[in-house]
């Protein structure tokens, strides 16, 4: 009976982590290049990307800021809220990226998932110098129609000057993506 009871509690455990591996897999950012074994990810995240240009947000000014007029250059959007310490720990490494990068064919757009009111308190202390897009909770939708599909924040995508979703980060981007990213413009 004992040694079946172990048997029993090694299979379980042998399953788990099968499951456990599957999901990190899952949930890890992938480079999506084209031509490679992972072009079906880009077709099937195709019409939520193209959904994607024709969308616009309000910015914590109150203006319009439209997806479309990005088009043509290499795109870093970041999904972020004001109540989540990771992605306040990396908005100024992105801040200072776009900085040292807004010369070249690339542009970053955050996009709050967050109270409007706590993003324009937030912007008031600590500035960002590339545009910011009220999404609200909606955004957690739509970060998940990109691929995050657990809805986690931070979250960055990456589209081509030409809108094709190239690359997809969950969790707190690192200097070694942003130059990985720096080589695509």
């Amino acid at each position: 009976m004992n040694r079946r009871n172990i048997l029993y509690g090694a299979a379980a455990a042998a399953a788990g982590l099968a499951g456990a591996s599957v999901a990190w897999w899952k949930f890890q950012p992938h480079q999506v290049v084209p031509g490679s074994a992972e072009t079906p990810v880009v077709g099937a995240a195709g019409s939520a990307s193209d959904a994607f240009w024709r969308l616009s947000f309000d910015t914590p000014d109150g203006k319009n800021l439209s997806m479309s007029s990005f088009r043509g250059k290499l795109l870093l959007v970041n999904f972020w809220a004001t109540w989540c310490p990771p992605c306040v720990e990396e908005l100024p490494l992105l801040d200072y990226f776009y900085q040292e990068n807004r010369d070249k064919n690339l542009q970053i757009v955050g996009l709050a998932v967050d109270q409007p009111t706590a993003v324009r308190t937030w912007l008031q202390t600590k500035p960002l110098h590339f545009p910011v897009g009220m999404a609200g909770l909606g955004g957690t939708e739509l970060s998940k129609s990109l691929g995050n599909l657990a809805g986690s924040l931070p979250f960055t995508a990456v589209f081509s000057a030409s809108g094709e979703l190239l690359h997809r980060k969950i969790g707190k981007v690192l200097p070694e993506d942003l130059a990985q990213w720096a080589k695509l413009v």
